[in-house]
């Protein structure tokens, strides 16, 4: 098991220099001159100039690229053009209430997913199960943007019960939550329903019912441990994009994470700060991964990593 961990966080090496060369590129890539953008309308060229030569970007993109890596090897991920901030310490501010959100909004969309995915299934073709579905069908289909929106309208514009955005209590996160676990509750409750229905045709299922035991006893200590490895697969991944739909739901919500702080360093051209913030993002993402694979031991006792 170590070694197989280990072997894991090694794979983080390719992965994050991937993510920091193609969001280098990319920004690059994007019409703009961050320069002319933090000295203002009313600077001269050389004003813009000395900024320029001050953060690098005079120099040949393989120069500033190289620049960034060795920094970011050693921890150093520059500082923020717009801010003029340790880009590090704005990631540490902002990650926290990024993950915060995320595990929120993922305990939502498992309660909820899990719930409807194992009601569907154990009553395959009823009216619950048709709603359900339908509802999931909805869920995957809503853009986190609309139903931020229309969230907003209906529970803070109307009925007043909770904020329209900000930080600071449990009621700020509730609507975001949500917005963002919406659709991932849809896609667990169709991975749970068809799992569930897939391990209910095994002999042992059927071994179980014809010795006794309770129905709720066949649903949740057999047939719903052997059917939570593929669903264990859908957390790992629902969590990893929900860093990335964060992006649409703190703009929405106006919230304080890490979503918010890239989608402002994209308009404001900040180069250290969007590639600081994919780092972060990539970096969560397989380490989330990681613990959906040591999960899989817990579960089904089998599954060894030697």
């Amino acid at each position: 098991m170590l070694s197989y961990i280990l072997r894991r966080i090694l794979m983080l090496v390719p992965v994050l220099f991937g993510v920091t060369l193609i969001s280098f590129l990319l920004l690059h890539m994007v019409p703009g001159d961050p320069a002319e953008l933090l000295a203002g309308l009313e600077a001269t060229k050389e004003d813009v100039d000395r900024i320029r030569t001050e953060y690098g970007l005079d120099q040949p993109l393989a120069v500033q690229y190289l620049r960034f890596v060795g920094s970011a090897v050693r921890g150093d991920l520059g500082i923020s053009i717009q801010s003029r901030h340790p880009v590090f310490t704005l990631l540490l501010q902002r990650l926290a209430f990024t993950l915060q959100l995320s595990l929120v909004s993922i305990l939502v969309a498992s309660a909820i997913g899990l719930v409807a995915g194992i009601i569907s299934s154990t009553r395959q073709y009823s009216a619950f199960d048709t709603a359900s579905m339908l509802g999931a069908l909805f869920g995957i289909s809503m853009p986190i943007f609309w139903l931020g929106l229309l969230l907003i309208l209906v529970f803070a514009v109307r009925l007043h019960w909770l904020p329209s955005g900000g930080a600071g209590t449990l009621r700020h996160l509730i609507l975001p939550a949500i917005a963002l676990g919406s659709a991932s509750a849809a896609v667990i409750a169709r991975m749970t329903r068809a799992s569930m229905l897939e391990v209910a045709r095994q002999d042992y299922i059927r071994t179980a019912r014809a010795t006794g035991y309770r129905e709720s006893v066949v649903i949740f200590r057999h047939a719903l441990k052997n059917a939570m490895i593929p669903v264990l697969t859908v957390f790992g991944l629902e969590f990893g994009y929900m860093l990335g739909g964060a992006v649409l739901t703190e703009t929405v919500f106006s919230l304080p994470g890490i979503g918010r702080l890239l989608v402002e360093g994209i308009f404001a051209r900040d180069y250290p700060v969007v590639q600081g913030a994919m780092i972060a993002v990539a970096t969560t993402f397989v380490l989330v991964n990681l613990l959906t694979d040591v999960a899989y031991a817990f579960f089904d006792p089998r599954i060894r990593y030697e």
